[in-house]
């Protein structure tokens, strides 16, 4: 099947007019209008197909003969230095796992069979797309990448946020990154996907659509590192005594629970604190509330791999918590914060093919492929082949091998010999605890191909939107119209708009409603029909699986000068009861003197502390202190934001003048808004704040949720 698509608009009449075709596998081949557009290598050879590595049959294992990937990648990886390529904005800490269940069952690897075995490990939190010095809450994927140091050596599971990728084939990654990140010509926009580049290649790129519904939900603006989930993202394989294997996906939950921020409420973080998350892990673990996450696993045999809906290793597919539960084995804390920046967080090198005896790989092409390049990404990064030696990377159990010399070496064996085998001594494999790959047959005609089992883009893409609630279907389409109202050409805004009919027609209809197109464009041609009978999934939305407790969270308590001591000892008390965290927010930071004579230390003035930083707010003022705010913009503007965003407040009643100098009348006030009428309520308030938002309240002060409500009939 092949169409006109991408015509020029006149914003870039140089361009030239291509046609697309779907292949078998869904993936969508370009052709070029005449030979001065033919792709080559580096060598000026001509490119056949660029959308596939090179593969022992649909499903078999990547070649290293495919020298034009082999050269992409290569070229690709040593693109920067000395910051990574992506994943530049990073926060590392240290924890510990410890193993609650054994699957000795299942495979040989220690690390997951000796209960009660404690792990040390490396946690690496990080942004995609932005530099070094961009912002925390940009709208983006989160890496959460770990490093066991395990008993039989490093085990790194490179993990990310989201359980889906954008694309299904290695050789795509680095197009993917350069549609993203900062146009070429103009170096610009940072930590946005927001512009021309991404959104075209995402519209010429059927398989990107389910992570694109995971991008545009609340997901991409998580409120804090400590409220995410992390997903091993590919199929790996358990692998046992005697050979067998047992396909695993990896999970992290955390035990906090899932939260977000609004899009509105992003912006105005960035401004007022670039480092939000950073601050956010640092100030909680020094403050001795680490957090922690539990290890689970999804286990599956062949028999579920042939009957799945989709295949296993696809990774713009899940598999459903619903078909195969998540299994807790152990559990992760994060309690050590790093010495020094550069030197743990900046040098850490976490590898997908770091693993341990009882723990491999599948044929996932993506997953092949990362194997290949992260090898060459740490030699460009850090220089050496001996980044292994620097001691964030090095395993805590003896190293012994013949490997020698190299730029910054810093240690080599001892003797004559460097060589195996010899005469002389030294270490000898094992063939009884050395790692052993996993035996299968493998054949098929070699050949650049994708699997005609990957075809499927939309049925899990209108599965996850399906299973969001009503204010998170909202926030998908908001993302959507911000997003593709930032672009200049209207055939890639109208390009986007056709894949989301075939995901949902009435996503389809809000979005271009918010884009002001004319009339709906054709569905996008799929290469597979996409199925309606995927039923939702609980697990897939982060409002069912939020917090039980406000524990973990944070509450700015706005105070003046004659406020009540007793009120703001019984907020505080209660609030490290939790245990969770206040900021006393103040005129002047050097405090306000209650109206029992005492101090009270400000943690913020109010012109630094605004109301995004804090989970729920307090406003404990007196008359005087009330009537001073009331005329102060940055005051109104704590009050106005926490109301905008759907916060829990509580308020004194002294505090009820400047709510309405803020713009809250009596006729406004909710569920949400709680007056304090004695220090006995304030137990009755937390219980409240776990709820985390007033969504209701959203759909009274945005402009666009009219819009969005009679679109969906709600």
């Amino acid at each position: 099947m092949a169409g006109k698509i991408g015509k020029d608009t006149g914003a870039q009449s140089h361009a030239a007019e291509f046609e697309t075709a779907v292949g078998e596998g869904g993936e969508l081949h370009q052709l070029a209008s005449g030979a001065d557009d033919v792709l080559t290598t580096q060598q000026g050879v001509p490119v056949a197909d660029d959308q596939n590595s090179l593969k022992v049959g649909p499903l078999g294992p990547t070649l290293l003969e495919d020298f034009h990937f082999r050269e992409k990648i290569f070229h690709f990886d040593h693109e920067r230095i000395p910051e990574r390529v992506v994943h530049a904005r990073g926060f590392g800490v240290h924890g510990t796992f410890t193993l609650d269940e054994s699957l000795a069952e299942y495979t040989t690897a220690k690390v997951l069979t000796e209960v009660g075995e404690q792990t040390p490990m490396f946690v690496r939190f990080s942004t995609v797309a932005g530099n070094k010095g961009s912002f925390d809450l940009a709208r983006d994927v989160r890496g959460f990448a770990a490093k066991f140091y395990t008993k039989e050596g490093n085990w790194d599971i490179v993990a990310n946020n989201i359980p889906v990728f954008f694309i299904q084939d290695a050789i795509k990654f680095p197009d993917l990154i350069h549609a993203a990140k900062q146009e070429p010509d103009r170096g610009f926009p940072q930590a946005q996907t927001a512009h021309d580049n991404f959104w075209d290649y995402i519209g010429l790129t059927p398989e990107s659509m389910h992570m694109v519904m995971w991008i545009m939900s609340d997901r991409a603006i998580p409120r804090s590192f400590r409220f995410m989930e992390g997903f091993g993202v590919h199929t790996f394989r358990l692998i046992d005594a005697d050979g067998k294997g047992t396909y695993v996906k990896f999970h992290f939950k955390p035990k906090l629970g899932l939260q977000s921020v609004m899009w509105n409420e992003a912006l105005k973080i960035n401004g007022a604190d670039p480092d939000f998350h950073r601050r956010d892990l640092w100030d909680a673990i020094t403050m001795g509330t680490p957090p922690v996450w539990d290890l689970g696993v999804q286990l599956f045999d062949d028999d579920f791999a042939d009957q799945f809906e989709f295949d296993i290793l696809d990774a713009t597919k899940i598999i459903p918590e619903e078909q195969i539960p998540v299994r807790k084995i152990g559990s992760f804390v994060l309690d050590r914060v790093v010495d020094n920046f550069f030197h743990e967080t900046e040098q850490v090198a976490f590898c997908t093919q770091n693993v341990v005896p009882g723990i491999g790989f599948t044929n996932d092409p993506l997953l092949q492929g990362r194997n290949f390049s992260y090898l060459d990404t740490q030699l460009k990064r850090l220089g050496s082949p001996n980044f292994t030696h620097l001691p964030i990377n090095a395993p805590r159990v003896p190293v012994q091998n013949f490997q020698q010399d190299g730029h910054m070496n810093m240690r080599n064996p001892k003797g004559r010999v460097n060589y195996e085998p010899n005469s002389w001594g030294g270490p000898r494999e094992s063939p009884t605890t050395g790692y052993r790959h996993f035996s299968a047959e493998t054949s098929g005609r070699k050949a650049q191909v994708r699997s005609a089992s990957f075809a499927d883009h939309y049925s899990q893409a209108r599965q996850f939107f399906i299973s969001q609630t009503p204010i998170e279907q909202k926030h998908i389409g908001d993302a959507l119209v911000f997003e593709l109202s930032k672009c200049e050409r209207v055939d890639i805004r109208q390009r986007i708009v056709s894949h989301l009919r075939n995901i949902d027609e009435t996503l389809a209809t809000v979005v271009a409603d918010g884009l002001g197109l004319p009339e709906l464009p054709p569905s996008f041609p799929a290469a597979v029909p996409p199925r309606t009978d995927l039923p939702p999934s609980e697990a897939l939305s982060i409002v069912k699986r939020g917090p039980d407790s406000f524990a973990g969270r944070k509450l700015g308590i706005l105070v003046s000068d004659g406020a009540s001591a007793a009120m703001v000892k019984a907020l505080t008390k209660a609030v490290e009861g939790l245990p969770a965290i206040y900021e006393i927010v103040t005129p002047k930071i050097g405090g306000a003197t209650l109206d029992d004579g005492t101090m009270v230390e400000g943690k913020q003035k109010i012109d630094g502390g605004p109301s995004v930083l804090y989970d729920a707010v307090a406003i404990v003022v007196s008359e005087e202190g009330a009537a001073m705010l009331a005329e102060d913009k940055p005051a109104k503007d704590f009050v106005n934001d926490a109301f905008a965003h759907g916060k829990f407040m509580a308020y004194t009643a002294e505090a009820l003048p400047l709510l309405e100098r803020a713009g809250i009348a009596a006729s406004d006030h909710d569920a949400g808004l709680i007056a304090l009428k004695d220090e006995g309520e304030v137990k009755a308030f937390l219980g409240t704040c776990a709820q985390v938002r007033v969504w209701d309240r959203e759909l009274r002060v945005d402009l666009d949720a009219a819009g969005f409500l009679k679109a969906t009939g709600g």
